[in-house]
């Protein structure tokens, strides 16, 4: 039958069944809850100690802040749906909240390379022009430019999720894990290779435009370490920029290695595409309040003097005793 036969109205509801040939259905579901509630525990306590500090709202500060924003959002909308199928056993997804996890999960996934572009330019000002610093990245322009970022993403899923809700539908089967651009356009009834010529432009984007931008910019950060004199400001500077390195590679990792599988002839499964998809999502959102509670020094500080019960004296007082 053709395709303009149906209509969106066809479809009310989806069923998620990439988890059904599965044996260990609630081992792998309380996995992903355990990692899903790692993930709100650490972004939310780096949100919380940078909220609460006042000696933290600045820049650099900030866009930690941004990021865990998005990675909560981001991890949000495909863990509840996984973990709605796996443990609750509820596989059945309305229409427009697929549509509306798709918007989410891609828009997290746009903001979260951008949120890592504005990092890395906040690193390379700080340290090719640290006299300047204070007065060229300001709080305001970075809540600017974050909201710049926000705007692109918005913008471009309108776009995207535009092209979703134009196609048909015939068959309510999702053969993956939850729901995204590819799986939905791959059950709409509809030859699916034409649609991936957007999300396809999106990555080369992201990939191809955005992540070698941010290598070059960590490049003339390490020529410019080499050269400091100072060995505690080098030392500094070396753990602050590993830390934001550690957090790009384990976002772009799982998408380096899916597009090189691909392009050496290598043809995944459908269990192995769900499973990259899986750690793509949810691995990097894990990493990146770690990291960032771990190496970042006024945040391991603050963490310390809460644990340890320690009476936190603000830098005027203390200058005073």
């Amino acid at each position: 039958m053709a395709a303009e036969n149906y209509s969106v109205n066809n479809v009310q509801s989806f069923i998620i069944t990439g988890f059904d040939h599965l044996q260990n259905q609630k081992l792998l579901g309380f996995l992903i809850l355990l990692t899903y509630m790692l993930i709100l525990l650490g972004n939310g306590i780096n949100l919380c100690v940078i909220s609460i500090n006042r000696h933290l709202h600045k820049p650099m500060y900030i866009l930690i802040c941004n990021l865990a924003i998005v990675d909560i959002i981001f991890s949000s909308t495909c863990s509840t749906t996984m973990i709605s199928v796996l443990l609750a056993e509820i596989k059945t997804v309305s229409y427009y909240s697929c549509i509306s996890r798709t918007y989410f999960y891609h828009l997290g996934d746009i903001t979260v390379c951008l949120a890592l572009t504005l990092m890395a330019i906040d690193r390379l000002i700080a340290i090719r022009l640290p006299l300047r610093y204070h007065s060229i990245v300001t709080n305001s322009r970075t809540f600017l430019l974050i909201s710049l970022t926000w705007l692109i993403g918005f913008a471009i899923m309108g776009v995207v999720i535009s092209v979703i809700d134009s196609v048909p539908y015939c068959q309510p089967v999702i053969r993956y894990v939850f729901c995204d651009y590819p799986s939905m356009i791959r059950t709409a009834c509809v030859n699916p290779e034409p649609y991936f010529f957007l999300p396809a432009m999106i990555s080369l984007w992201l990939l191809c435009g955005q992540f070698p931008f941010i290598l070059c910019t960590y490049a003339v950060l390490a020529y410019s370490v080499t050269r400091l004199s100072n060995n505690s400001n080098k030392k500094q500077m070396i753990s602050t920029c590993s830390s934001h390195l550690i957090v790009l590679f384990s976002y772009y990792a799982p998408k380096l290695v899916s597009v090189l599988l691909t392009r050496i002839g290598v043809v995944l499964s459908l269990t192995d595409r769900n499973a990259v998809t899986i750690i793509a999502s949810l691995v990097p959102s894990l990493i990146n309040p770690t990291v960032y509670c771990t190496r970042t020094k006024e945040i391991r500080k603050r963490l310390a003097d809460v644990f340890l019960h320690k009476r936190i004296v603000p830098n005027h007082l203390k200058a005073v005793s």
